[in-house]
């Protein structure tokens, strides 16, 4: 019961005006899109897309965060992208596929919107701005892709945990996250116990308060000079490439 009226909570305040990409849209498109957006709950540990299956939806975040994982063939996954309000998931959609192969995970829950597949293709085959903005935040994506591939392998777990808290603080808009430590070690690829050596190293430098389930940014400033430089390209990457929110 307590889970379905956090659900419905989700839902009434859902803002398809929260999501970057969907308020960036011209007016006379966003009404056109306006009766085709869906509002929907996404619960954390959510899976809305497993690899290689045919997407139906693109789902365009507004409180929720999304992990894009890419899974071993052993179980094992590792975070490649995260996003959250400012642009959506189900980029292979409109970009010759219609699958991909990573999962598609929320790992801070909350809302969004989801809109067919077929009107998002149409839209993107037929709408120079739509196909503009799709295209500005996909290569946003790739960017972040390619950057957390070279921190995976050249930087130390304390900085990529500080990238990754700094990324994901960015797109909730709050100091505290809600966690669990093997949720935040499945993302960064490492063990359990791994990451929260690092978690308690970071607490006892005063950077976050860790404990199983919640992680609060204690100093935002501290943690951006613990992190790797990762962090400040991908962030001037969707500075540059992504629109201010307009408003309707």
């Amino acid at each position: 019961m307590a889970s379905d009226n956090v659900a419905n909570n989700n839902l009434q305040l859902a803002d398809p005006q929260k999501n970057h990409l969907l308020a960036a849209l011209p007016h006379a498109i966003y009404l056109r899109w306006l009766p085709q957006l869906e509002a929907v709950d996404l619960p954390l540990g959510h899976v809305l897309y497993e690899a290689d299956r045919v997407l139906s939806h693109v789902y365009f975040p507004t409180t929720a965060i999304v992990s894009l994982l890419y899974v071993m063939k052993d179980g094992a996954s590792a975070e490649i992208a995260v996003v959250g309000n400012e642009g959506l998931i189900g980029i292979a959609l409109f970009m010759g596929g219609s699958s991909t192969p990573s999962r598609a995970l929320v790992q801070n829950g909350g809302a969004g919107f989801r809109v067919n597949a077929e009107f998002v293709k149409k839209e993107f085959e037929t709408s120079l701005p739509v196909m503009h903005l799709l295209l500005g935040f996909t290569q946003a994506l790739i960017a972040q892709m390619t950057q957390t591939a070279a921190c995976n392998k050249h930087h130390t777990l304390d900085q990529q945990l500080c990238r990754w808290l700094l990324m994901t603080r960015d797109r909730y808009e709050s100091n505290t996250l809600m966690m669990t430590k093997q949720l935040v070690a499945n993302m960064l690829g490492v063990s359990g116990d791994v990451m929260r050596e690092g978690a308690l190293r970071l607490q006892e430098a005063g950077l976050i308060a860790y404990s199983d389930g919640k992680i609060t940014v204690l100093d935002g400033h501290a943690l951006l000079q613990h992190a790797c430089e990762c962090y400040g390209v991908v962030k001037k990457e969707y500075d540059r490439l992504l629109p201010q929110k307009q408003a309707v």
